[in-house]
């Protein structure tokens, strides 16, 4: 028999407990779909997934609740049922959890038009390095004084605390979509996204790799008929669209095929009015989010800081997304102010230091 959610929050409650008295590093996990992502992972396995199930779904007012071990196939799969979706599609990279999903804060194609993950937390209850449950936010959108502690969750990969249950907002599936392809060259592909992204046109997302640029239109159909005809470009077949798209969130184009065989992988975060990047040596290259996602494959291995030099002089950050040298930082160090407040915030959740140790940094 399935243990109920009140037990296992309290199993949850006495593994941290115990974890925290003996400084106990706790590796806190789900479906383990992103142990790629981040520094390699430690510490006593506290697997989330019993803890699952949809909590509430209101669909008139636009938000689900669910608990941190739902798999993301099944509360895609309700949304659907009622024509809705999250709309910053996350990516899955297989058995994905909401918790986990939260914990990276990665987001797919759509989040150009729509934000990021984070951008759709309403609240959050979590469970602190001294067992105890607390609750941030809510289920509807609003300012608050002081740390957005539930948003601060998206992307801490699980280093303040367990994440129990979250509150997200969800949007209306487009009535239609219509995905154009163009043959240009990158600098002249980046100039046409920023020139449209600056006029009322429904481009839900972009990508542009080995000379084609593909623009997704989402929308009414008259808005899609309208947008085809200023825009140009070559339709694209549904399926094969839908199939792109899905290959870009998951990773499973061509392109990242490379990275899967074990090359490094970066990605690139810049303004979406950066021009092509003066990247060290040869290597594969694929743009999303209008210009803003760079991802590259270098052909050969290059240290992590030539990679965010280029970065940062184009006024972005580099992160080691997958596979590489680890040992010289997964993610961009912060600046000592940031980093100060990075530790008092992981102190205040987690005075031990158990959970997921080092897995941003080494520092955390």
């Amino acid at each position: 028999m399935q243990d109920s959610p009140d037990a296992l929050r309290d199993t949850f409650r006495d593994v941290i407990r115990r974890a925290s008295a003996s400084r106990t590093p706790l590796r806190l996990a789900g479906g383990r779909s992103k142990d790629f992502y981040g520094q390699t992972p430690t510490g006593e396995l506290l697997d989330t997934r019993g803890y699952a199930g949809i909590v509430d779904y209101d669909p008139a007012e636009l938000v689900i609740t669910a608990r941190c071990g739902t798999p993301l196939r099944e509360i895609e799969a309700a949304l659907a049922d009622r024509r809705q979706m999250l709309a910053f599609e996350p990516p899955h990279f297989g058995a994905a959890t909401l918790g986990g999903a939260v914990a990276a804060g990665l987001s797919g194609p759509r989040r150009q038009a729509v934000g990021a993950l984070r951008d759709f937390v309403l609240g959050v209850s979590m469970m602190d390095g001294r067992g105890d449950v607390l609750h941030f936010g809510g289920q509807v959108m609003k300012n608050v004084a002081g740390y957005d502690v539930s948003r601060l969750l998206a992307g801490s990969m699980g280093t303040l605390g367990l994440i129990l249950d979250v509150s997200l907002k969800v949007l209306p599936l487009p009535f239609d979509d219509a995905t154009l392809r163009f043959e240009l060259a990158q600098d002249e592909a980046l100039r046409r996204l920023n020139e449209w992204g600056g006029q009322p046109l429904p481009i839900a997302a972009s990508a542009w790799h080995d000379g084609v640029l593909w623009v997704r239109l989402s929308g009414a159909a008259a808005a899609l008929r309208a947008a085809r005809e200023r825009l140009g470009g070559e339709a694209v077949d549904p399926d094969a669209a839908a199939t792109l798209w899905h290959q870009l969130r998951e990773q499973t184009h061509a392109f990242f095929a490379p990275a899967h065989a074990g090359a490094p992988l970066w990605r690139l975060a810049v303004p979406t009015t950066a021009a092509p990047l003066p990247l060290p040596g040869d290597g594969a290259l694929l743009v999303e989010w209008g210009g803003g996602q760079r991802w590259w494959l270098p052909a050969q291995p290059v240290p992590a800081a030539q990679v965010r030099a280029v970065a940062l002089a184009a006024g972005g950050h580099a992160t080691l997304f997958r596979n590489g040298d680890k040992d010289e930082g997964v993610f961009t160090p912060l600046a000592a102010p940031l980093a100060a407040i990075q530790a008092r915030l992981k102190a205040a959740f987690d005075p031990a230091g158990i959970f997921n140790p080092g897995r941003m940094y080494p520092s955390l």
